[in-house]
């Protein structure tokens, strides 16, 4: 290392990037599943649209996807922190994971079907966003993503069709 160099400017080792992706990613789903849990008896008295999935389908799915974000997240991370465009990559990445969390807020725990309307239409589009900006720095990562988009536009649908049904 060049004396030029200071360690703000080096790669996060293993270690501490996986630790640095898992732990908000966690946050979000334990955060998430804390607003959820106690309103699905609430929830499954709600008219639910065509190919609204049985409620054991949500834990696994929701696992898999949470897993991906952190894997999607720690590749960026380990890239170098002077790499164009990770900054904005990051930030818009967090920015939709507090979208993510505040869904399950919106929705279950305030009971609104509109309210989570207007959460999860902005994170899908910041979820693209992130999406474009880690393919842009790691394809792996932002393919990686990918699933998470898809099963968010398919629960904006749910949330769409549960709102229309339940006015």
């Amino acid at each position: 290392m060049s004396s030029s160099t200071s360690l703000s400017d080096r790669r996060p080792s293993r270690l501490v990037a996986g630790v640095a992706a898992a732990a908000p990613v966690l946050a979000a789903a334990v955060l998430g599943s804390f607003a959820t849990t106690p309103n699905i008896p609430w929830y499954d008295t709600l008219a639910k649209p065509p190919l609204n999935p049985p409620n054991w389908v949500f834990g696994p799915a929701w696992t898999a996807l949470y897993i991906l974000m952190g894997y999607a997240f720690y590749r960026v991370l380990r890239l170098e922190p002077a790499t164009p465009g990770r900054r904005a990559a990051i930030i818009v990445f967090f920015v939709q994971l507090v979208l993510n969390a505040a869904w399950s807020f919106a929705f279950f725990a305030a009971r609104n079907p509109l309210l989570g309307l207007v959460v999860i239409l902005p994170m899908e589009a910041l979820l693209v966003a992130t999406i474009v900006l880690f393919w842009r720095l790691d394809r792996v990562a932002g393919y990686s993503l990918a699933p998470t988009a898809f099963w968010v536009a398919f629960a904006t649908y749910l949330n769409a069709g549960i709102f229309i049904l339940n006015r």
